[in-house]
C-alpha cells in the first residue's frame, strides 16, 4: 500500500484537526512527520502515530493550548511545552533561537514538558532555510548501558547540526546509539529481526531480536565515543533544561506516561561573523573539493535522494501500520482509503 506525500499530509491534517488542533498547529505536526518519512526514517514518521494517540488518550499529549516561556535573556529561553505535541514545541522553540540569534549573533532554547518531536533534523533544517546554522539535541527513555555495564541508563540522544551553503544541503541527523529506539520499534511492527552489532538483551548477550533488544539495551556508536557523547547530551538536555535524565527519563516510547525528556535548540547567525554570502560560498566550495576526491558523499545526500525517490514513488504502508491508521480513522469517521492506494 502507497501514501504519496501530499495524501500523507492531508491525513495527518484530517486525524489531527479531528483530534482537536488547530489548522496552522496541525500544519506543523503533519509537516514534521512527512519530513521523517521523505528522508527515510520512517520509524520517526507516520508510524509513530498509533502512539501520539494513545498519548493522547492518556492525556500525555495535550492538544490545545500553548508554551510558557519560563525564563529568558536576548540569548536565551526555558520553555514549558505543556504537554503538548512534540514537534509544535520544538517547532516554536527553534524558531525562537533563530529570531534570537538573528539580533544576538548566537541563543540556545531549551524545553521541558514536551513530547517526543519526531526527526530531530526538521528543526536544523529550519536554521539552514533562515541562513542560520542549527544544532539539536535531546534525551529519550534510557536504552544505552554504560560502558561494561547491561542496564539501560542513557537516552538514544540523538544530534542534528545544519548548516547553510550556497547549493548543497549540509545536514546530520543521527542518534547517538548504533541505531535508533524507533527503528527497533518498526522492526518489532514488521517483524523484522535487527543487525547484529546493534543490540544486547536483558542478559547482556548480542541479539538481533528487536523485542529482546527492547527489554535489553541498544549499543552506542563507536563504543566509548558514542556513550561518552550521548552522555554529554543527556545533561545538556536534562539537568540543564530542568527535564529528568537516565532512569528518569520516560515517555518518549512508551506514551501510556508522561514525557519527562528534554531539548535543547542552538542557532547561530553567521553573518554575524563573517560574510554571509562569502561563508556561503566557502562551504560550497569545500563541498565541492570533497567530492572531487572520489566517490564520496557529503552528510546530507542520502536524505536528498530518499526525498526525491519518495517524492516519486511514495511512501510504502505495512499491513499492521495500515489497519493501526484505519482503527485510528474509523474512530474521527475518516475514510483512510480515501488517501492510501494500494
Amino acid at each position: 500500500m502507497i501514501l504519496t506525500a501530499e495524501k500523507e499530509k492531508s491525513l495527518l491534517i484530517a486525524i489531527l484537526t479531528k483530534l482537536g488542533l488547530n489548522k496552522e498547529d496541525a500544519e506543523i505536526v503533519a509537516d514534521a512527520t512527512l519530513d521523517a518519512d521523505l528522508k527515510g526514517f520512517t520509524s520517526h514518521g507516520i508510524g509513530r502515530f498509533p502512539q501520539y494517540i494513545h498519548g493522547i488518550e492518556n492525556g500525555n499529549i495535550k492538544t490545545d493550548g500553548d508554551l510558557t516561556i519560563e525564563r529568558e535573556t536576548d540569548a536565551m529561553a526555558l520553555v514549558n511545552g505543556n504537554g503538548l505535541f512534540g514537534q509544535l514545541v520544538a517547532y516554536k522553540s527553534m524558531m525562537l533561537a533563530i529570531e534570537k540569534a538573528k539580533k544576538m549573533g548566537i541563543a540556545a532554547v531549551g524545553t521541558h514538558n514536551s513530547n517526543h518531536f519526531g526527526v530531530t533534523g526538521y528543526y536544523s533544517d529550519l536554521a539552514i532555510r533562515n541562513d542560520v546554522i542549527g544544532i539539536v539535541t535531546a534525551n529519550t527513555e534510557p536504552a544505552i548501558a554504560p560502558l561494561g555495564a547491561n542496564k539501560p541508563m542513557i537516552g538514544t540522544n540523538p544530534i542534528a547540526i545544519g548548516i547553510p551553503s550556497k547549493d548543497t544541503y549540509i545536514a546530520v541527523d543521527m542518534a547517538t546509539s548504533a541505531s535508533a529506539r524507533g527503528k527497533l520499534l518498526e522492526s518489532l511492527r514488521k517483524g523484522e529481526e535487527i543487525p547484529e552489532g546493534v543490540a544486547l538483551d536483558s542478559e547482556g548477550k548480542p541479539t538481533t531480536d528487536p523485542a529482546e533488544a527492547l527489554k535489553g539495551s541498544i549499543l552506542p556508536f563507536g563504543a566509548h565515543k558514542g556513550y561518552a557523547l550521548a552522555f554529554m547530551i543527556e545533561l545538556m538536555t536534562g539537568t540543564l533544561v530542568n527535564a529528568s535524565v537516565g532512569t528518569g527519563v520516560k515517555g518518549t516510547a512508551n506514551h501510556t506516561q508522561k514525557c519527562t525528556k528534554g531539548d535543547l535548540f542552538i542557532a547561530i547567525d553567521p553573518s554575524k561573523f563573517v560574510d554571509l554570502d562569502e561563508f556561503k560560498e566557502k562551504n560550497e566550495n569545500f563541498v565541492t573539493e570533497v567530492r572531487e576526491t572520489g566517490n564520496t558523499f557529503i552528510p546530507g545526500d542520502l536524505e536528498v535522494k530518499n526525498i526525491a525517490e519518495n517524492e516519486k514513488s511514495g511512501l510504502a504502508v505495512d499491513k499492521k501500520l495500515y489497519d493501526n491508521l484505519k482503527e485510528i480513522c474509523n474512530g474521527l469517521d475518516i475514510d483512510i482509503n480515501e488517501y492510501i492506494s494500494e
